[in-house]
């Protein structure tokens, strides 16, 4: 009579063969083990057979409890990694699992920022946080692009440039240019928060300045008129921002492009200089002698006017023309007008004040005379050297901002240059 087979005689005989032989390899194991325990302090403790063989139960116990944890560890793995795990020959004690592949479709997180606290915007970022460039959030226009306002997920306003196509430069050339000006970082200079390479496109993301930007503040219509002391405030602002792009930062930052609309004003009426280095990321190459001029037409020093040639004094000129119109609330050079430009008309006093003589004629008339005397003689004093036809002869901006702070005198500055 036939008895039902049990679950254990229904294994096959390649399953119980491989029992056996597990067997077999754990006290093959065991008896390697022993002579050695024989020669331990251990083992030379063990003086009868009964104390070997309750040794010996012991190890084979432990044995098998390892065994048992390598199984329950190996299947864990494979569960959590859903097959990407490191096969391991059975008689091997894992120490460690590899981490599981990299998949082609995993998230990858931007490329790192290129400077302090810099980030890499995609188009589409840009696109969204201005709407779709919506011509409703165009700051304004300059000779390097379109300026729109824009806000990022997180709620941060900023200001994105456009930059215009024609600077012929690469990608690696422009992020390199990008990764110096994002390591400027000054309270009178416009901070750099990152920046967007697509195609042929260049975006640059400015932190976001409130109260728009000094010519608004000067020749807009409607505005409120600022007084002596801020316009004063203004001006050492702006200087101490030129004053660090050449003197301080490595490599030395020459701007090309000062004027003011290029000054914004926070909303504690504090000066902040843009576009720094924008000059260099649209040239066509590295020298002091450009073929191409990138200033503004009335703010240009004329050494660069005429032969292209550019230094720190042509931004000094330039900063010079600014201070003109904090005194005297005119423009550089008037639309559609036939009078003289701003250098012109303001020359002759200019000399005059220089050499002891009256300057209130030329103070703008929207001030009505309210004004600290030693204030504006100060700006004075600076317009008129800073606007010296020989470059050489120009101060430095450094020298700009003591004479402002009351710390130069103005004989001292007459004798700069």
């Amino acid at each position: 009579m036939s008895s039902t087979p049990s679950k254990q005689d229904k294994k096959s005989p390649s399953a119980n063969k491989n029992k056996k032989h597990d067997h077999k390899s754990k006290f093959s194991l065991l008896h390697k083990m022993l002579p050695f325990l024989h020669e331990t302090s251990i083992g030379k403790s063990l003086g009868s057979n009964e104390d070997e063989a309750i040794l010996v139960g012991a190890i084979a116990g432990a044995a098998s409890c390892c065994c048992c944890c390598c199984r329950r560890k190996k299947r864990t793995h494979k569960n959590t990694n859903n097959g990407d795990y490191y096969k391991q020959k059975s008689s091997d004690i894992p120490l460690k699992m590899p981490p599981p592949p990299s998949s082609g479709s995993e998230f990858k997180q931007p490329p790192p920022a290129m400077g302090l606290g810099m980030s890499s915007f995609t188009y589409d970022d840009m696109a969204t946080a201005t709407h779709g460039f919506d011509r409703s959030l165009l700051l304004g226009e300059g000779g390097f692009g379109y300026v729109y306002k824009g806000v990022l997920p997180n709620g941060k306003e900023i200001a994105v440039k456009s930059l215009k196509a024609n600077s012929g430069q690469g990608e690696r050339e422009f992020q390199a240019e990008v990764d110096i000006i994002s390591h400027v970082h000054h309270p009178h200079l416009v901070s750099l928060v990152g920046y967007c390479v697509s195609g042929k496109k260049r975006l640059l993301v400015y932190e976001f300045i409130p109260n728009r930007t000094l010519e608004y503040h000067l020749h807009d219509k409607g505005r409120s008129v600022i007084d002596c002391s801020t316009r004063l405030k203004i001006a050492l602002g702006a200087a101490k921002g030129s004053a660090y792009l050449h003197e301080d930062c490595n490599p030395r930052i020459i701007h090309r492009d000062i004027k003011a609309a290029n000054i914004l004003i926070d909303s504690q009426y504090e000066a902040k200089v843009a576009d720094f280095g924008l000059a260099k990321l649209s040239s066509d190459d590295n020298t002091h002698v450009s073929t191409r001029i990138m200033g503004t037409f009335g703010y240009l020093a004329p050494e660069y006017a005429s032969m292209g040639k550019f230094t720190e004094k042509s931004d000094v000129f330039s900063y010079g023309v600014v201070l003109l119109e904090l005194i005297t609330g005119r423009r550089p050079v008037e639309p559609d007008s036939d009078e003289d430009s701003l250098i012109d008309w303001a020359g002759p006093t200019l000399i005059q004040a220089s050499e002891g003589g009256s300057y209130e004629e030329m103070v703008d008339p929207l001030l009505r005379g309210n004004y600290n005397r030693d204030e504006m003689h100060r700006m004075v004093a600076c317009a008129a050297v800073c606007l010296r036809h020989a470059a050489k002869k120009r101060p430095k901006m450094s020298q700009i901002v003591r004479v402002l702070q009351g710390e130069m005198s103005l004989d001292e500055l007459n004798e700069s240059g």
